[in-house]
């Protein structure tokens, strides 16, 4: 986008010394829009903020502050989406405390769109992994864009498998843009830039402070209509976004698991406190009321003449030459359906040569 005087003005409040996002918020209801903040005197602002903060204000902002945004928004990817846009998050005004504005990379319009929140343990198991991934690939083929937060585990793989599906993803994120982390998801930042979306509400430059990452979630439950909990040890962050979506009225869903295992423990929790369990898209579809985008693909439809082999897997871990045993076909074949039926998210490859049915 190309700034303009009202950016620069947007951008310069957000950047007021010491001026939080809840004194902010009051400014902009006394004041209506940021440039009559600064147009208005040290008495008028001291009514709304305190005195340090309003004589910041009256002073001016230094404008050398908003320069590495401004040449940051001539990208055609980069957006600033404030609350006086059309196209601000619906679903994120509803909330206690909407930011006053956000950094957007890449579509701008899946903002607005049906999304669901997808989060989970950054030391995930490989079914987990792989269930994050299912789901997500689902949920985005039957019309509902995936929020995560672009941790390792499971929100990488809800990511990838909103990215694989028909409606995408977005990663909500606790640094500036300008910054990926973890590094390691830094090939995972660019194909959501290309075609989804990266969203921070932290001004560019803003390193990976841990008190951040609390304070993004707010915004990953906020901005979707429910969130799901695929994996979560008791201290898990993602059992905070959890709260926070039951705060903010949004539907909770919890993937159960093995009751030995430590990161179930989180989700059995969510579950005997009322969150809802999921063990397939179709129970989290049903629950919101969502009826499947017309024309988004059926899993039998994308998997074709590969779904019989599934009767043969089973839902135990089996490998090839087991397959081959059960259904008389050649490995090769067996092989070339598993690929078909792991791309659609119905089958998940497990260390061992291993593969597991997940619906």
């Amino acid at each position: 986008m190309q700034p303009d005087k009202d950016t620069e003005n947007w951008l310069a409040l957000s950047l007021v010394p010491g001026l939080g996002d809840d004194s902010c918020r009051k400014l902009l209801l006394a004041f209506g829009e940021p440039q009559k903040i600064f147009s208005a005197t040290h008495s008028e602002l001291s009514r709304v903020v305190p005195g340090k903060v309003a004589r910041t204000i009256s002073e001016g902002v230094d404008q050398s502050a908003i320069l590495p945004a401004l040449k940051w928004l001539e990208e055609d990817c980069n957006h600033l989406v404030t609350l006086a846009d059309d196209d601000y998050p619906r679903l994120l005004l509803q909330i206690s405390d909407p930011p006053p504005l956000l950094y957007v990379k890449g579509r701008r319009d899946l903002l607005n769109l049906p999304s669901l929140a997808i989060v989970g343990s950054r030391n995930a198991t490989p079914q987990g992994v792989a269930n994050a991934e299912s789901f997500a690939r689902n949920l985005s083929d039957a019309g509902l864009t995936i929020l995560s937060g672009l941790a390792l585990g499971i929100d990488e793989a809800a990511h990838r498998g909103g990215l694989k599906g028909a409606c995408s993803s977005i990663a909500v994120v606790g640094t500036g843009l300008d910054i990926v982390y973890p590094a390691r998801n830094r090939d995972l930042a660019h194909a959501l830039a290309d075609s989804g979306a990266l969203v921070s509400e932290f001004p560019l430059g803003t390193p990976a402070i841990g008190s951040n990452f609390p304070r993004r979630n707010r915004i990953i439950s906020g901005m979707a209509r429910g969130c799901l909990v695929v994996e979560a040890a008791l201290s898990s962050g993602s059992l905070i976004t959890a709260r926070l979506a039951l705060e903010q009225g949004r539907e909770v869903f919890a993937v159960p698991g093995s009751i030995h295992s430590p990161l179930s423990k989180g989700c059995h929790a969510l579950i005997k406190q009322g969150a809802k369990l999921a063990e397939n898209a179709q129970d989290i579809l049903e629950e919101i009321g969502w009826q499947k985008t017309q024309g988004a693909p059926a899993a039998a439809e994308q998997t074709g003449e590969a779904s019989p082999l599934l009767e043969h897997l089973g839902f135990d871990p089996c490998n090839i030459d087991t397959l081959c045993a059960r259904s008389q076909l050649p490995p090769d074949a067996v092989s070339a359906i598993l690929l078909k039926l792991e791309l659609a998210g119905r089958v998940a490859a497990l260390p061992g040569g291993l593969y597991q049915r997940l619906n």
